[in-house]
């Protein structure tokens, strides 16, 4: 492991979601909610949605000893995420064109378990990732209980959670984004979506436009958990079918609730922005 005080960096983005990667079995990054805040500051820092930390699993690990990599990612305000499927497509970009695997199938190992990444290879390019979200988990009383005051919405979990709401007026997440995050209906916070479908189901494919808040980060272009729990509310409240296709800020992202194994498949583009270095104490 490089023990000098620079750090290379890959900037990437997923749809508009944005975020900083480091191979960290190549550096060790002490305080990676520290460096998170620093880094991902648009101003003063590199700029992005957070800090994203890819590494190599643990052999005699349990689970992580069926995974190929790891992944841990910080948001912008230093706190640590349990899943993103923006930064989990980048991620299979990342590790297959820089050689670091041959595998057009990836497990990656998430804080939400091992994730499967399937690979669109053309000429030796990633041209886009299929993620196998699992399982969407829906409302668990357990977890939090709904107050009148918080508008009509429906809970989901993809190893994160979200709150969807269908409105007209999507535009309003700046001004309702920062409270529903900390509404007391969640404990844990709570990403948000405000959704609306603009067409009509177009070869077995509804279109939704979305905005999110994501919780930690605030407005940002893309969010691939939060398309896969947008996809899953259109299904459940009756204004789509097992396909549909969401329209965030950043890009559009293909998601599928499959029949067959009850798992959301999502599918978009990843790119590499740019690369540096990156000066620590």
């Amino acid at each position: 492991m490089t023990q000098n005080n620079k750090i290379h960096f890959t900037k990437m983005q997923g749809a508009g979601n944005d975020y900083i990667y480091v191979d960290s079995s190549l550096y060790n990054i002490s305080d990676p909610s520290d460096a998170a805040i620093v880094w991902s500051d648009r101003h003063k820092g590199i700029g992005a949605d957070g800090l994203v930390l890819i590494g190599r699993p643990d052999e005699t690990n349990g689970e992580e000893a069926a995974a190929d990599f790891t992944m841990r990612i910080f948001n912008a305000d230093g706190s640590e995420a349990r899943m993103c499927g923006n930064a989990s497509r980048c991620i299979g970009k990342y590790v297959y064109e820089k050689g670091l695997t041959e595998k057009t199938e990836v497990r990656l190992q998430t804080l939400s378990g091992v994730k499967l990444l399937k690979l669109d290879v053309n000429d030796g390019q990633v041209k886009s990732v299929t993620v196998d979200m699992g399982e969407p988990c829906l409302a668990d009383s357990r977890l939090f209980h709904l107050r009148g005051d918080l508008p009509e919405g429906t809970f989901v979990s993809m190893g994160n959670p979200h709150y969807v709401i269908f409105t007209d007026f999507i535009n309003r997440v700046a001004e309702l984004g920062p409270t529903l995050e900390r509404h007391s209906s969640f404990p844990e916070r709570c990403n948000i979506e405000l959704a609306k479908k603009v067409c009509e189901e177009s070869e077995g494919k509804a279109i939704i436009r979305t905005r999110v808040w994501e919780r930690g980060s605030g407005i940002t272009m893309a969010c691939g958990t939060g398309a896969c729990a947008t996809a899953v509310a259109a299904m459940l409240t009756g204004r789509a079918g097992r396909k549909s296709s969401i329209v965030m800020d950043g890009g559009t992202l293909d998601i599928e609730w499959n029949e067959d194994d009850n798992h959301v498949y999502l599918t978009g583009p990843a790119e590499f922005c740019f690369e540096g270095e990156v000066q620590t104490d």
